[in-house]
C-alpha cells in the first residue's frame, strides 16, 4: 500500500505534463489580402523608387494561447538582403536600394514563433517599375554613306534605341534637333531616317552632314515626381559623290607676258582644270581652240602654254587664246567640258628705274626757302621737279609719295604712267612752323607698282623756313597772387611776372604794362616782369588789404596776352589798443560791474584782439578785471560799504586804477590809463527816488528822461481831472464853488535848468551838478553794461520817451584822458570795431553833454572833471 500511494502522484503528474504538451498550438500569420500592409507580407508588391529607411510592412499573426510571438526575417543562400523586421512589433523596414531592371521578384522567408513553435513562410515581394532609365542608343556610332544622286524622300539609315523601363517609361519617340536647318526628317516612332522631302544632296557642296537624334521616353513617376528622359547621338552622314558636275578652271582670269628677251619654246603660263566631281575626279585633257594664231601652243595633260615664236616675230602686242578643258573617263569616253579665255600680253623688258630731273637735267635733291604757315592748298611753285620711266607698259608704271613727317604736304600725282610734272602741296599749314623746325626735309619715293623689280629712286627735298610773327607773347600764368606786409617800404618788389613769345628777333621782344582800378600804387618794369610799389606808396591793411589789376605782356606788332595779379597786404601790428571815450571815471554800484573798452584798428588777429589787465590799484587786491571783456568787479568778498571802510581809511571810496590794454601782437603794443572808480550802495540813501538817483548821476540824461515822464503824467491827470469837472458842471448847471486845487509846480525853463538832484558830503564829486538839454529824452547807460538796477518807484514811473535823431557832430572837440603812457587821444574810428560799444550817435551826444558841464562849471566856478 506505501508503494501504490507513493506512484500514484507521480503518474498524475506525468499524465498532467502529457496532456499539457499536448494542448500547445503554433503561432500564425494574419492573411490580409494582397492590399494590406499587415500580416504575413503575401502579395507585396513595391516600387523600385522606394526610399532606403522605408517601413514597408508590418508582419502580423498571433498565437492560439495567447502566448507573445516574434517574428523574423530569412533569404536563401546568395540571396541579397533588402529587408529587416523588428523581432517584437514585426515592423519591416528596406535596407538596400530596389532596381526592378535588375531583380523584379524577391523571395524572403517570414517567420513567426512564440518561443516554442515557429512557423515559416516563403513569400514573393514584386518589384514595381519607375521612370529611373534613361533611352540608351544602340549599334553606335552611327556612319552612313549615302550617293548624292539619292532621291528625296529616300530611308537611308534606321536608328534604335531602349528603354529597360516598362509602360510608358518605356517607349521612347525619335525627333531631331534643328530640323529646319537640316536636309533629314525621321520617323518619331521607327527611327527611320529620310532625307527630306524635295531636297537633294549635293557632294560638291557638302560632303558630310552631321544630324543629332533625341531619344525621349514617355515619361513616369519617379519619387512623387513625373520624370521624362531623353538621350541624344549624332549621325554622321557622308556624301558620296557622283559623276555629275563638268569641270571647272582654276585661278581665272589667266594672264600672261611675253617679254622681250623671251626665247622661242618658254612657257608662258599654266592653265588647270580639276573635275566638278571631287569623289572620284576624271583626268583633263586641253587644247586651244583660236586665238594662236600658230604663235602658242599648249600641253594636252599639264595645260601648259608656251611660246613657238621669237617676241620680235610676234605681230600682235596681245593675244587672246581660248583654252578648252574636256574630262576623259576611264573608259576614254570625252564627257563634259569647260572654255577659258587666257590673255597674253607681249611686253618691253624692264631694265630703267624711274629717274628725277629738275631744270638742268637728272638731280636728287632739291631746295626751297618759304615763310612758315603758307595756306593750306598752296603749290610749292619754287620745287620744279620732273618725274620719268623710259619702260614701256606696265614696267613704266610707278608710284610716287613722300617719305618725312606725314600730313604736312602732299605729292600729286600719286601714280605714273611714263613721266609727269611733280607737284607739292601744302596740306597742314600749322605744322608748318618755324618755332618748331626750321629745317623740313623729305625723300620723294618714286618705286614701281607691277613689276617683279620694283624698281625705285628718291630725290631729296629740303625747305628751309622763315620767321614770322606768328605767336602772341603768354604768360607762365594766368594769374599770379602775391602778399606783401603793410610795413613794406615804397619801391619793393612784390612779384615776377613771366611771358614768353618764341618768335625771333624783334617780334620775340616783350614789353610789360600793367593797368586797372587796383594799379595805382604799383609800377611793373617793362622789360623784367618785376612788378614794384610805388616809391611813395604807402600800403595800410587797415585801409585795403587786397588789389587786383591786370599785367599785359606785348611784343613789338602788338600781339598781346593778359594776366590778372591778386594781392594781399599782410597785416603788421602797427596799432596800439586805443580806450573808448571818457573812462577816467566810473561810478560802481557794489555788485554790479563797470567796463572799459579799447579798440584796436589792426586788420586781422591777432593784432587787433586786446587783453586787460590791472597794472596798478591803489589799495591793491580790490578789484578783479575780465581780460576779454574788460569788465571790473570788485572781489567777492566785498560785499558792502562797511567791508570797503575797514580796508582803507578812504571815506570818500573814490579809487585809482591803472588799467592796461595790451594786443596780442608780435610785437605787442598796450596802452594804460587812469581810471576814478566811485563806489556806491543802493541802500545809502532812504527812499527809491535817492536809490534810482544814485544809480543814474552818471547818466542824467536818463534821470532826466523820467522827471520828463512824471511831469507829462501829472500834466496829463490834470487835464483829465479838469476836464471832469467842466463836463460835470455844464451838465448840471450850476455854479461850483471853486475848489482848492493842488498849486502848479513852477515849469522848467524853456532851454537849460540846473538842478541839484543830489548833494554828497564830498564836493570834489563830479556828479553833483547837471546841465541837461530838454530835448534829450534818454541816454545809453555809459558803462555799456547795462546792469543798473532802478528801485521801483510807487506809482511805477512811466517809461522814458524815445532818443531823438541826433547827427553825430563831425566838428565836437576832442578831449583828452591822462594815462600812465601819455595822453590817450579818442579817435574817430573809420571802420566798424569788432567789440560792441556806443554807436556814433551816442559818442557825439556825450561829447557835447561833456562840453556843456565843463562850461557850466567854469561859469560857476567849480572843478573840471
Amino acid at each position: 500500500m506505501k508503494h501504490v500511494r507513493h506512484f500514484t502522484p507521480s503518474l498524475f503528474l506525468s499524465l498532467v505534463h502529457v496532456c499539457l504538451v499536448q494542448a500547445n498550438y503554433a503561432p500564425y500569420f494574419f492573411d490580409n489580402g494582397a492590399r494590406s500592409t499587415n500580416g504575413n507580407m503575401a502579395l507585396l508588391s513595391l516600387s523600385e523608387d522606394t526610399p532606403v529607411g522605408t517601413q514597408v510592412y508590418t508582419l502580423n499573426g498571433t498565437d492560439p494561447e495567447g502566448d507573445p510571438v516574434t517574428y523574423d526575417l530569412t533569404y536563401e543562400a546568395g540571396s541579397r538582403r533588402y529587408f529587416s523586421v523588428d523581432k517584437n512589433l514585426g515592423n519591416v523596414t528596406l535596407i538596400e536600394e530596389l532596381d526592378r531592371e535588375k531583380e523584379d521578384e524577391i523571395e524572403v522567408i517570414v517567420s513567426i514563433s512564440d518561443g516554442l513553435s515557429t512557423v515559416s513562410e516563403k513569400v514573393r515581394i514584386l518589384v514595381m517599375d519607375a521612370n529611373d532609365e534613361s533611352p540608351e542608343f544602340i549599334n553606335t556610332p552611327y556612319i552612313v554613306e549615302v550617293p548624292e544622286n539619292t532621291p528625296s524622300s529616300s530611308s537611308i539609315f534606321k536608328i534604335e534605341a531602349i528603354d529597360k523601363d516598362t509602360g510608358s517609361g518605356g517607349s521612347i519617340t525619335y525627333f531631331l534637333q534643328n530640323i529646319h536647318a537640316n536636309k533629314f526628317t525621321i520617323d518619331r516612332h521607327s527611327g527611320v531616317l529620310r532625307i527630306k522631302t524635295g531636297v537633294t544632296l549635293d557632294y560638291e557642296k557638302s560632303r558630310t552632314h552631321f544630324v543629332v537624334v533625341v531619344a525621349k521616353d514617355g515619361g513616369g513617376k519617379l519619387r512623387g515626381d513625373n520624370k521624362v528622359f531623353s538621350a541624344t547621338t549624332t549621325v554622321t552622314i557622308n556624301v558620296e559623290d557622283v559623276q555629275d558636275t563638268p569641270p571647272m578652271f582654276i585661278g581665272t582670269p589667266y594672264y600672261g607676258y611675253v617679254y622681250e628677251d623671251t626665247l622661242a619654246g618658254s612657257e608662258v603660263l599654266t592653265v588647270v582644270a580639276l573635275d566638278g566631281d571631287r569623289g572620284k575626279p576624271n583626268s583633263i585633257h586641253y587644247c586651244i581652240v583660236n586665238g594662236s594664231e600658230g604663235s602658242f601652243e599648249i600641253s594636252n595633260t599639264t595645260g601648259a602654254i608656251s611660246v613657238i615664236k621669237s617676241p620680235n616675230q610676234l605681230k600682235k602686242e596681245v593675244y587672246e587664246l581660248k583654252v578648252k578643258a574636256s574630262e576623259i573617263s576611264q573608259e576614254g569616253d570625252t564627257s563634259d567640258h569647260i572654255f577659258a579665255m587666257v590673255t597674253i600680253r607681249v611686253v618691253d623688258l624692264n631694265n630703267h628705274p624711274p629717274t628725277f630731273y629738275g631744270e638742268n637735267g637728272p638731280q636728287n635733291r632739291f631746295e626751297l626757302t618759304m615763310y612758315e604757315h603758307p595756306p593750306e592748298g598752296e603749290i610749292l611753285r619754287g620745287l620744279k621737279i620732273t618725274v620719268n620711266d623710259s619702260d614701256q607698259g606696265a614696267n613704266a608704271k610707278f608710284n610716287l609719295r613722300l617719305v618725312g613727317p606725314g600730313g604736312i604736304f602732299r605729292v600729286v600725282p600719286q601714280t605714273v604712267l611714263n613721266e609727269a610734272q611733280v607737284t607739292i602741296i601744302v596740306e597742314n599749314s600749322a605744322a608748318i612752323d618755324y618755332e618748331s623746325s626750321k629745317v623740313l626735309t623729305f625723300k620723294l619715293l618714286a618705286i614701281e607698282v607691277n613689276t617683279p623689280e620694283k624698281f625705285s629712286s628718291t630725290a631729296d627735298i629740303v625747305i628751309r623756313l622763315l620767321d614770322t610773327n606768328d605767336n602772341v607773347p603768354k604768360f607762365s600764368s594766368d594769374y599770379y597772387i602775391a602778399r606783401i606786409p603793410e610795413n613794406s617800404p615804397g619801391g619793393s618788389n612784390v612779384v615776377a611776372v613771366t611771358a614768353t613769345d618764341p618768335d625771333s628777333g624783334l617780334w620775340g621782344e616783350i614789353k610789360y604794362s600793367i593797368y586797372g582800378t587796383g594799379a595805382d600804387l604799383f609800377l611793373i618794369h617793362p622789360s623784367t616782369g618785376i612788378i614794384y610799389t610805388q616809391p611813395w606808396a604807402v600800403l595800410d591793411a587797415e585801409v585795403n588789404s587786397k588789389y587786383n589789376f591786370y599785367v599785359k605782356a606785348e611784343d613789338t606788332d602788338g600781339k598781346y596776352s593778359l594776366a590778372e595779379v591778386f594781392i594781399t597786404v599782410l597785416d603788421v601790428n602797427d596799432h596800439s589798443p586805443e580806450f573808448n571815450e571818457n573812462i577816467q571815471e566810473k561810478t560802481m554800484i557794489i555788485g554790479s560791474p563797470v567796463k572799459i573798452e579799447a579798440i584796436d584798428q589792426d586788420a586781422e588777429e591777432p593784432n587787433n584782439i586786446v587783453d586787460y589787465s590791472i597794472m596798478q590799484a591803489d589799495p591793491a587786491n580790490v578789484f578783479d578785471i575780465d581780460q576779454s571783456t574788460g569788465e571790473i568787479k570788485l572781489k567777492s568778498y566785498i560785499r558792502s560799504l562797511d567791508i570797503i571802510h575797514n580796508i582803507t581809511k578812504n571815506k570818500d571810496c573814490i579809487w585809482s586804477l591803472v588799467v592796461q590794454a595790451k594786443d596780442r601782437g608780435s610785437p605787442s603794443f598796450s596802452t594804460t590809463a587812469v581810471l576814478k572808480i566811485d563806489i556806491t550802495e543802493e541802500t545809502l540813501h532812504k527812499g527809491p527816488m535817492a536809490a534810482f538817483l544814485m544809480q543814474t548821476k552818471d547818466n542824467p540824461m536818463k534821470a532826466l528822461g523820467v522827471l520828463a515822464g512824471v511831469m507829462g503824467i501829472m500834466v496829463l491827470i490834470t487835464i483829465m481831472i479838469s476836464t471832469a469837472m467842466f463836463w460835470r458842471n455844464k451838465r448840471s448847471n450850476k455854479v461850483m464853488p471853486v475848489r482848492r486845487i493842488i498849486k502848479k509846480r513852477q515849469m522848467p525853463p524853456s532851454r537849460t535848468v540846473r538842478m541839484e538832484w543830489l548833494k554828497f558830503k564830498r564836493p570834489s564829486n563830479a556828479a553833483e551838478k547837471f546841465v541837461v538839454e530838454e530835448e534829450v529824452k534818454s541816454l545809453h547807460n555809459e558803462n555799456s553794461n547795462n546792469n543798473i538796477q532802478v528801485v521801483p518807484v510807487p506809482p511805477a514811473s512811466p517809461l522814458p520817451p524815445p532818443p531823438p535823431a541826433l547827427a553825430p557832430r563831425s566838428d565836437a572837440p576832442g578831449w583828452r584822458v591822462p594815462t600812465v603812457s601819455g595822453s590817450l587821444t579818442p579817435k574817430h574810428v573809420i571802420k566798424p570795431p569788432k567789440k560792441k560799444g556806443h554807436g556814433s550817435t551816442h559818442n557825439a551826444l556825450v561829447s557835447e553833454l561833456k562840453m556843456r558841464f565843463e562850461k557850466r562849471n567854469a561859469a560857476f566856478g567849480e572843478p573840471h572833471i
